[in-house]
């Protein structure tokens, strides 16, 4: 069973000291998960947070993403030393591919590559983002190894039925980025009255979705009073009709983002 807590703290877009201020409260107000990627250009900056938080490296859990450059470079170590001295760490905690890039036709490369750096102890957990079941079952099939994690999309108008199935199946951890669909979900009628009902937030009631699948949300907000409204979801308890009320949501896979023409450097 892996090692990770149920709520992570997102960084993109902040940088720079904005950054480092939203890790510090975020951390301060009780996240243990802090989530960041090279191509985010604020490794730095976390870093800086984490050093000066004053808590001990291993109540922290640290996640950063391969760059795309890199992935299509091959030049997978190198970039985990990098990320490692940006950010002021001896170890990451976790490693993803941050896309596909299935026209590249790297990605089982670089899961490989990552692998060797899990092996040399520069990674605990190594995964991947945005990777369809088509993605999953080739690293799988030819790496022997599935991904401990697998980052997706995801929120109620988006529950990614088919990959989180793929995933439970291959054993992938599911974690949820834009886990509150980038705002547009919290104002339904299912998700408000929800919230009125248990004198909650919209945003709690979201999250708590999230935690009903045994899905990590990746939250990303700089505000401290956002930051713990949104840890406090961790005690919400929807009732099974709440679930499939909110599942109802769903738009279905044609309304994620097209992770097979989506290209990031």
């Amino acid at each position: 069973m892996m090692d990770i807590p149920p709520l992570g703290l997102g960084t993109w877009p902040l940088t720079g000291s904005d950054a480092t201020r939203a890790v510090l409260s975020g951390i301060e107000a009780g996240y243990r998960l802090v989530d960041t990627a090279t191509i985010y250009d604020n490794e730095d900056a976390v870093g800086v947070a984490l050093a000066e938080c004053g808590l001990p490296r291993e109540e922290l859990f640290v996640t950063t993403k391969l760059r795309g450059s890199d992935h299509v470079s091959g030049d997978i170590r190198g970039a985990v030393v990098r990320s490692l001295k940006n950010l002021g760490l001896d170890r990451l905690d976790l490693f993803l591919i941050h896309w596909p890039l299935p026209r590249h036709d790297r990605y089982v490369a670089a899961f490989e590559a990552m692998l060797a750096c899990r092996d040399a102890g520069l990674v605990r957990y190594v995964g991947v983002s945005n990777f369809l079941e088509t993605h999953l079952r080739r690293v799988v099939t030819e790496t022997g190894e599935a991904p401990a994690v697998n980052q997706i999309q995801m929120d109620p108008s988006l529950a990614r039925l088919p990959v989180r199935r793929a995933n439970d199946e291959l054993g992938v951890f599911t974690q949820s980025w834009s886990p509150l669909g980038r705002g547009e979900v919290l104002d339904s009628p299912v998700v408000t009255d929800i919230a009125r009902r248990l004198d909650r937030t919209p945003a709690q009631v979201v999250l708590a979705w999230h935690f009903a699948q045994g899905v990590v949300p990746v939250a990303r907000s700089a505000n401290p009073a956002r930051q713990a409204e949104n840890l406090a979801a961790l005690d919400v308890r929807l009732t099974g009709a709440d679930v499939d009320a909110l599942n109802r949501l769903d738009r279905g896979e044609s309304a994620a983002r097209d992770v097979e023409t989506e290209e990031h450097y």
